[in-house]
């Protein structure tokens, strides 16, 4: 299955485990790399030591290809991107924020850059700054997401037509099928979220998996954009989110009313009523937790099963 994404991080399968916030520890993303795909960790629920921790773990798991995805936004940006580079993380996924601002730095010490955008636009501002990929990501993800509300089915053949460098599709992926869907579209991989919370490797909450597991369509929605929009489970929380909304309440009010910690509480600790519990809509087609390997698995058989059955139309 080589491709430009398989040689850009030396990969057996061009399937990129996202790193998520609350979820994507060093457990996870070796556990992925040692499936043959990218594993990343997410450093945006992490401080500075905390993430030096997981990189250093995750080396000593694993010797194959890894990353760390970078929310620009978070605090304490410059000592995480020093510890990248004291640690020598050779892949950065960069998110929320301006591309310019680190790509050339990051490439400079020999790391590959990827940014990741929801929308045409962003996608070519991220060319332009140079970064080596781009992951397209639509509505249907998980988590923060564009306010366009541009589906993937939508935003990959778009985004695909105009860039010249490598894509990667993000939002309502988890099994084999949608992989070889988006890659029709134009994707060369796939991001993928929410299949890999309800693993075995995750570091999420059993109760915040179980939530995952008996999702069903309808289940979450996209929320707060006023602040960043994010996509979340209708729970207790939420339902507050939305009662607020009534009073035609301000951007303070809203912030008053998450507070602070509210991912953490939900998906880390299993707060399933007060908690914010993001996942994206593909939940509904989640039934069970299983380790990584399988998931890789099952999803690479699927993909060359109807591959060849599309061939063979």
């Amino acid at each position: 299955m080589e491709n430009s994404i398989t040689k850009l991080f030396n990969i057996k399968y061009p399937i990129i485990q996202a790193g998520m916030i609350w979820n994507s520890g060093w457990k996870l993303a070796s556990a992925a790399s040692n499936s043959g795909i990218l594993g990343l960790i997410g450093a945006g629920s992490m401080y500075p030591d905390v993430l030096r921790e997981h990189i250093q773990k995750c080396k000593e798991a694993t010797n194959k290809p890894f990353g760390v995805n970078v929310p620009m936004l978070y605090p304490n940006i410059e000592e995480i991107m020093n510890i990248i580079v004291e640690e020598e993380v050779k892949i950065v996924f960069t998110s929320a924020g301006n591309p310019k601002t680190w790509t050339k730095w990051l490439q400079d010490k020999g790391i590959t850059v990827v940014h990741v955008v929801s929308s045409l636009k962003f996608a070519l501002k991220a060319q332009d700054a140079g970064v080596d990929a781009v992951v397209a990501e639509g509505f249907e993800a998980g988590g923060h997401n564009g306010r366009d509300e541009t589906t993937t089915l939508t935003l990959i053949p778009m985004v695909a037509e105009q860039i010249k460098i490598p894509l990667i599709a993000a939002g309502g992926i988890a099994t084999g099928r949608g992989m070889l869907a988006c890659m029709i579209l134009g994707a060369n991989g796939v991001q993928i979220g929410s299949r890999f919370v309800a693993s075995t490797e995750s570091s999420a909450h059993e109760a915040f998996k179980k939530v995952v597991v008996d999702a069903k369509e309808g289940d979450t929605q996209l929320t707060l954009k006023e602040l960043a929009p994010v996509r979340l489970v209708k729970n207790k929380f939420f339902n507050d989110v939305q009662e607020l909304y009534k009073t035609a309440p301000s951007v303070e009010d809203l912030i008053q009313l998450l507070g602070r910690a509210r991912a953490k509480k939900g998906m880390f600790e299993g707060d399933l009523e007060e908690g914010e519990l993001e996942i994206g809509q593909i939940a509904g087609l989640i039934h069970d937790v299983k380790p990584v390997a399988d998931i890789v698995q099952e999803i690479v058989e699927e993909f060359e099963q109807v591959k060849a059955e599309i061939i063979l139309l």
